[in-house]
């Protein structure tokens, strides 16, 4: 019979690529991962991965038993799930993901008041702008800026978050205010990198194309990959850039301008896997992030 240790590490190696890598995630040594998988091997009789210099590529039978195996790993989560959703009390371990800005910005602060009213929630968040995925439980619930398509995953619009062009006071003090779009062409402007494309951010071009003249292109000043990255550059007076407004809120060194244009507005969904519908910790944090988006302007 095949060790279930042995294929949680074959696992962790097949996503990592290496047996490096693997080590890290699953604190081992290399050489004791290394040893797992030549055990692995010995036991099914069959080589699972290919050596190559630029690392690790699954064999044949190895990409069949990679297949399996997560399968099974899915399986045994949502029953580990159930198992802990038995007892209908909000306690328990909560891995909540959200965009790095508004992570950030606006739920950090917020966050110990849910944890005074639910000491028994072991609350572990994860700000990251890339999408971790909630079926195979690299995060309980989500905070997303982009509608989740995957059928197995609940969605409920939770906000409307709108976009402005914002500058710091001495910026624009050094620079003027702009008074259309098309004046954005005589202006330094921030916005994201193209690679790789800014998953939580919607048109993320937008400073570069709004008013503009299609003959002179805009090039920005500097590219950011994190939208809390674009507001530290824009606090500091390296130039203008297309902001939510949770983020500048009550920032009085950072002014809105072109006052009569909206940029592109967003809609945040709160996520979570189909398996923990009834769970009371998950039901209690989206009634607490409901009450407390109520309370707040946007």
């Amino acid at each position: 019979m095949v060790d279930w240790d042995k294929l949680r590490v074959f696992l962790a190696v097949a996503d990592a690529g290496s047996f490096t890598h693997a080590g890290e995630v699953l604190h081992l040594s290399q050489s004791a991962v290394s040893r797992q998988i030549g055990a692995l091997e010995e036991t099914l009789n069959t080589a699972l991965f290919n050596r190559h210099a630029r690392g690790l590529i699954l064999t044949e039978q190895g990409e069949l038993l990679y297949r399996n195996v997560r399968e099974m790993a899915g399986r045994l989560n949502e029953t580990e799930a159930l198992i802990a959703e038995s007892k209908q009390k909000p306690e328990g371990p909560l891995v909540v993901t959200a965009p790095t800005g508004l992570g950030s910005s606006w739920l950090t602060p917020r966050i110990g008041e849910f944890l005074k009213k639910y000491p028994d929630i072991d609350v572990s968040l994860l700000l990251a702008d890339g999408d971790l995925d909630l079926g195979m439980r690299e995060a309980d619930v989500a905070i997303r800026l982009i509608e989740p398509t995957q059928p197995d995953l609940i969605r409920r619009s939770l906000m409307t978050i709108h976009n402005h062009v914002y500058g710091s006071t001495d910026y624009v003090r050094r620079h003027g205010m702009p008074k259309t779009p098309a004046d954005l062409d005589d202006h330094r402007l921030i916005t994201f990198t193209d690679h790789p494309p800014a998953p939580a951010f919607v048109n993320a071009d937008w400073i570069l194309r709004a008013g503009a003249n299609g003959a002179r292109p805009r090039t920005p000043a500097l590219r950011v990959n994190s939208v809390y990255g674009i507001f530290r550059a824009v606090r500091s007076g390296v130039g203008l850039a297309l902001l939510p407004d949770y983020l500048v809120d009550g920032n009085t060194s950072m002014v809105r301008v072109l006052s009569e244009t909206d940029g592109p507005a967003m809609t945040a969904y709160f996520v979570y896997p189909e398996t923990l519908r009834k769970s009371a910790r998950v039901a209690v944090f989206r009634d607490f992030l409901i009450r407390k988006i109520a309370e707040t302007r946007f």
